[in-house]
């Protein structure tokens, strides 16, 4: 039985659901962290209410997490869009999204860290996105993709002396409650955007939860500070989005 605990952020569904899954099949206790308890259960399987754009609820979830558990991976998976023009776009947009995407991530392992550097052994992994590289309509969520693979990188030099690696998945367009709540399920536009990725298909969350068990792997220890695209060619060939 592995002695690992993964605390996951938004395991309730998508990508975050699926490599919980897979974890507890290695034998892994996860803990989910997000709004809405999982549709899955399992023994090893543990749900902690929590809205990560609320930095108080953060905090109190992190130290109650910490207290009860010796975490060893820690997944920052939880994510959302807010997709506009830039004419559009609110300062507050970036403000929230940072919140959710870096400011509750830095909480969380902050309350972590003692555990992994007295056990030398840590897994830290981002869910990013190809769009940090850009994509129209995503000014704030690109702004805070990008900042994960700079805030991932300084804490990877940070961390490599005791053993703790921290690396970046940034998907491409997956099929997630995510993407179909921009683009509508099943329509002409999914059809267009699939033919217009370099593999000629959408990406789906097994495709992402694959990479994450690479960076989670004990084995994986002279990996640090890196982004895996996992785009589907996308973040070398331009689409429009």
């Amino acid at each position: 039985m592995s002695q690992h605990t993964a605390v996951i952020t938004g395991a309730s569904k998508g990508i975050g659901a699926d490599l919980a899954r897979k974890l507890i099949e290695r034998g892994y206790t996860v803990i989910n962290l997000s709004r809405n308890a999982p549709e899955q259960g399992h023994e090893r399987l543990i749900s902690v209410s929590c809205d990560l754009l609320d930095a108080e609820a953060v905090s109190q979830a992190a130290r109650q997490i910490a207290d009860e558990h010796e975490v060893t991976h820690f997944v920052h998976n939880a994510g959302l869009i807010w997709p506009n023009l830039v004419e559009e776009a609110k300062p507050e947009d970036i403000t929230g999204l940072s919140q959710l995407h870096l400011g509750s991530a830095l909480t969380l392992l902050q309350a972590f860290l003692p555990a992994m550097k007295a056990r030398r052994f840590g897994r830290v992994m981002f869910n990013g996105s190809r769009a940090a590289l850009g994509v129209p309509t995503r000014t704030a969520y690109s702004a805070t993709k990008a900042g994960m693979i700079g805030m991932a990188r300084t804490w990877a030099l940070e961390l490599a002396p005791h053993g703790i690696t921290v690396n970046v998945v940034a998907p491409g367009p997956v099929q997630t409650d995510n993407f179909w709540g921009i683009i509508p399920k099943g329509s002409e536009r999914e059809s267009e955007l699939a033919n217009k990725i370099p593999v000629g298909r959408l990406g789906s969350v097994d495709d992402v939860s694959n990479a994450f068990l690479f960076f989670c792997d004990p084995a994986s220890s002279f990996v640090t500070g890196q982004t895996l695209y996992v785009c589907g060619g996308t973040s070398i060939g331009m689409i429009n989005l």
